[in-house]
C-alpha cells in the first residue's frame, strides 16, 4: 500500500490565503469534496504515484500533446502536464455560472452584430469609437454582412478565476479560436479510470456529448439552406500548438480535418477535394487565425487559407465559424465595457463580474498603473498564451522598470489588473499533495441556441506561488466534475467495493 497519503489532518496540506476548492479556512473538507477526500484518505503515497503515472502513459499513448514556441530547451512539442486529482463544483455553483455565460455571450453576439452594423453603440457612446474601429481585430470586411441567428461566436471559452471570497469572476473572453477542449475530454476520461468508484457515486455531468453538440451547433448555421450541411475543421497543419485537438475533434464529430490546400472556391462555392472528386462545403470550422483564412481579402501570404473563400462567406454559400473581427469583442481594453455591454443590449447586470480592469489609454489610469506596478498585473491587450504580461509583485525591479518604459511608449496597448490570489486545488506534486492555483474555463456553445457543456478545463499552476496557469508558461489541467446536486457526500470512507474497483488501475 505504501506510505500514508499526506492528507490525513489540515497541517499536512499548506493553505495559504487564497480561497481552496476542497479546504475551508478552518481545515474541514468542503461538503461537495468529502467523497473524493474519503477515498484519497485510502491509498497511500506509491498508490497515488502509480495512477499518476498511469495517467500520464495514457496522455502519451494518445499523443496528447501541446507545442511551446520560442528559443531555447522550453521550445518544442511536449505532453500537457495533468493533475490526478479532479477539481469538483456544486450544481448551485454551476448554475450561476451557466447563466452567466450565457448572458454574457448573447450580449457579445449582439455587441459583434452591431459594431459591424448601424453602430448604436458607438453612437450612444458606451464603447469610444476609436477603440472598436481601432482594433487590430476589427474587420472592416465583415461590415454588413448577415451571420446566422447573429452567433459571429460559436465557440467560446472564458476564463473565470475565484476571488479570496469565493466568488466568480471573468477573467477573459476567448471568442476567436479557443482551445482547450479535448484535454477537457480527455482528462475526463483519464479520471473515469483513476477513480472510478467515486466517479460514479458522485453523480458527475457528462462532458462526453460535446463532440456532438458542437456539431449540431455547427450544422444549425447552415441549417436554413442546406438539409444536411457537410461541415469540415480547417487546420493550419501539423505544426500548430492545437493541431491534435483538431484532429481529435474532427475524428469525434466524424468530419474531415482539411489544409487549406484541400479546399478550393470556385464561383462563390467552396469545395473539398476528394479521391471521388470535388465536394462541396457548407460549414468551415476555423481553427486559422482572422489572417490567414483568405490570402485575397486579408494577409497575401498566406499559404494556410482558401483564395476566395471570404467572397464565397460574403455571399451566403458557406458559412465560417467562429465569424472573422470576433477577436475585436475579446480585445483585453474592450474586455472592461462588457458589463456595460450586456446592460446595453439586454437591460441586466452581469450575472459574473469583471475583474477591475485599469485602462492605461487613460492618463489618469495610466498614472495610477505606473506607480503600482509591484502591485498590478499588466497585459498586452492583443497577447494570449500568458505572453506579453507582467505579474507585478513577482517581478524584479528591472523588469517593472522595462514594462513602465514600454507603457509609456504604447499606453492603448496594455491594460492592467489587480493581483488576485487565485484559487487553490490539491496537486499531487513530487510526491506530496499541496495547493496550487487554477483557473477554470469553461466551453459556450452558439448557433441556433447557446449551451454550455457541463462541465471545464481547470488549469493549474503547478509551479509553487505561480499564478500563471497557460501551458506554455510551465501550466497543466485536471478534470472538472460538475455535480448534479450539492455533492453532500456520506461523511464515512470510501468502502471497498469502491477499493477493488480501483485497484486494478
Amino acid at each position: 500500500m505504501g506510505a500514508p497519503a499526506p492528507m490525513r489532518r489540515p497541517g499536512d496540506y499548506p493553505q495559504g490565503p487564497a480561497y481552496d476548492e476542497m479546504f475551508a479556512a478552518s481545515g474541514e473538507t468542503r461538503a461537495h469534496y468529502q467523497l473524493l477526500h474519503n477515498r484519497i484518505q485510502t491509498l497511500g503515497a506509491l498508490e497515488l504515484a502509480d495512477r499518476q503515472q498511469t495517467l500520464e502513459r495514457s496522455f502519451l499513448l494518445q499523443g496528447i500533446t501541446f507545442t511551446v514556441y520560442g528559443g531555447g530547451e522550453a521550445a518544442g512539442e511536449r505532453i500537457i502536464p495533468t493533475d490526478l486529482f479532479p477539481r469538483i463544483l456544486p450544481a448551485t455553483e454551476w448554475t450561476k455560472i451557466e447563466k452567466g455565460l450565457t448572458q454574457r455571450l448573447k450580449a457579445l453576439n449582439l455587441f459583434l452584430a452591431d459594431i459591424y452594423g448601424e453602430q448604436k453603440i458607438i453612437a450612444d457612446k458606451i464603447v469610444p469609437r476609436d477603440l472598436i474601429l481601432g482594433a487590430p481585430s476589427y474587420r472592416r470586411q465583415m461590415q454588413h454582412l448577415y451571420v446566422p441567428h447573429n452567433a459571429y461566436v460559436n465557440v467560446c471559452g472564458s476564463d473565470l478565476i475565484r476571488g479570496e471570497d469565493g466568488e466568480f469572476f471573468v477573467l477573459e473572453d476567448n471568442l476567436r479560436v479557443p482551445s482547450g477542449v479535448s484535454y477537457m475530454l480527455a482528462n475526463r476520461e483519464a479520471a473515469r479510470r483513476t477513480f472510478p468508484g467515486t466517479f460514479r457515486q458522485a453523480g458527475v455531468k457528462p462532458v462526453e456529448r460535446y463532440p456532438d453538440l458542437l456539431l449540431a451547433t455547427l450544422k444549425s448555421m447552415a441549417g436554413d439552406w442546406r438539409p444536411n450541411p457537410q461541415v469540415v475543421v480547417l487546420t493550419p497543419g501539423v505544426y500548430n500548438s492545437a493541431y491534435y485537438e483538431h484532429a481529435y475533434l474532427a475524428r469525434l464529430m466524424g468530419v474531415p480535418l482539411v489544409e487549406g490546400r484541400d479546399l478550393a472556391a470556385h464561383d462563390d462555392l467552396v469545395y473539398m477535394r476528394t479521391t471521388s472528386g470535388l465536394r462541396r462545403v457548407d460549414v468551415i470550422y476555423r481553427r486559422v487565425d482572422d489572417d490567414f483564412i483568405d490570402p485575397l481579402s486579408f494577409r497575401r501570404d498566406s499559404s494556410l487559407g482558401v483564395a476566395g473563400v471570404f467572397n464565397a462567406y460574403r455571399s451566403g454559400n458557406v458559412v465560417i465559424c467562429n465569424a472573422p473581427g470576433t477577436g475585436v469583442a475579446d480585445d483585453k481594453a474592450v474586455y472592461a465595457f462588457v458589463p456595460s455591454i450586456i446592460k446595453y443590449y439586454l437591460d441586466e447586470d452581469a450575472i459574473l463580474p469583471n475583474v477591475k480592469t485599469y485602462l492605461c489609454r487613460d492618463p489618469v489610469e495610466l498614472s495610477h498603473v505606473l506607480a503600482n506596478l509591484d502591485k498590478l498585473v499588466v497585459k498586452a491587450v492583443g497577447a494570449s498564451g500568458g505572453y506579453g504580461m507582467l505579474v507585478g509583485p513577482h517581478a524584479s525591479a528591472a523588469e517593472r522598470a522595462a514594462f513602465a518604459e514600454a507603457l509609456k511608449a504604447d499606453p492603448d496597448n496594455y491594460i492592467a489588473q489587480p493581483t488576485i490570489q487565485l484559487s487553490t486545488a490539491p496537486c499531487l506534486v513530487d510526491g506530496q499533495i499541496e495547493p496550487r492555483h487554477v483557473d477554470l474555463r469553461p466551453f459556450i456553445l452558439s448557433g441556433e441556441k447557446v449551451v454550455v457543456t457541463p462541465g471545464a478545463l481547470t488549469r493549474v499552476a503547478l509551479k509553487r506561488g505561480s499564478l500563471v496557469v497557460n501551458s506554455s508558461q510551465g501550466g497543466g489541467s485536471k478534470d472538472t466534475w460538475v455535480l448534479s446536486d450539492d455533492g453532500r457526500a456520506p461523511l464515512g470512507a470510501a468502502g471497498p467495493d469502491e477499493a477493488d474497483t480501483e485497484s486494478d488501475l
